[in-house]
């Protein structure tokens, strides 16, 4: 199993944090990306770590431009040597800067704007007669040199969508490259096993899932992740929604610096 941190904050601190996370052992740092400026954060990091895996959780892909959307990644994959992951979503309906769109048309747009993301990764053009809700920016962006979207990831850069319990979810997530997945071990397990019958690749799904953890006790951290690395969970994502107004003993900072609640 894999390890990463949900990291918020003040861009300057979400910097000095993931720098932290790495020497402590965490596989990967994930930032919100509500407003479009993970990915500038994101660019920071690369130029301040080595080996940590850079993402999002998660992007709402239904709300930006996917052309936008590739040349950033992209850029960011050849900045920190092939590191990106791209977690990408509906977004939160009451949150919608995409002109009050509906779930059936978010995402409707989302699936169309992942293939687009992977058309221009692998400096394809994408014909208009496949679009329905791009086709008019298609031909805007028509010019645009494809080669600069190419990423340094082969095939391409790893995409999670949320492997959520509707049908439409469960087919998403087969066709790409990790699930997010939450509730409790036996529903992911369950959802996994639903997810892997949809899939024709060969290629290993990641099954992702989050949670939160104690900084002070390894054995109950573990035993904690441990049913769902039995369940099939391949990363835990430690997380510590500032939002939800839990009071802790602890910072974000203490959590990081404590390491992964690694399984043995």
């Amino acid at each position: 199993m894999k390890y990463g941190f949900i990291l918020m904050g003040h861009p300057s601190k979400v910097v000095e944090l993931a720098q932290e996370a790495e020497a402590a052992g965490w596989d990967g740092v994930f930032l919100s990306d509500d407003w479009m400026t993970a990915w500038i954060m994101l660019a920071a990091i690369a130029t301040r770590t080595q080996r940590i895996r850079l993402g999002t959780m998660l992007t709402p892909l239904p709300e930006q431009l996917p052309w936008y959307v590739a040349a950033q990644t992209a850029t960011l994959d050849h900045l920190s040597g092939g590191r990106v992951i791209l977690t990408a979503g509906l977004g939160i309906l009451e949150q919608d800067q995409a002109g009050s769109l509906n779930n059936k048309v978010r995402a409707q747009r989302l699936d169309e704007a992942l293939s687009i993301l992977a058309s221009r990764w692998r400096s394809e053009p994408l014909s208009t007669a496949s679009l329905s809700h791009y086709a008019h920016l298609q031909e805007m962006h028509s010019s645009v040199e494809v080669g600069t979207y190419t990423p340094q990831q082969n095939p391409r850069i790893p995409i999670w969508v949320v492997g959520g319990p509707k049908q439409r979810q469960l087919q998403r997530a087969a066709r790409w490259d990790g699930a997010v997945i939450g509730g409790r071990p036996e529903e992911l397990h369950a959802r996994k096993a639903a997810i892997e019958a949809l899939r024709t690749s060969s290629v290993p799904l990641d099954i992702i899932t989050e949670g939160e953890t104690p900084h002070d006790d390894p054995e109950r951290a573990a035993s904690i992740v441990r049913p769902y690395a039995e369940a099939g969970a391949t990363w835990w994502l430690e997380s510590m929604w500032e939002w939800e107004g839990v009071a802790r003993p602890y910072d974000m900072p203490t959590r990081i610096r404590s390491g992964p609640p690694r399984i043995s």
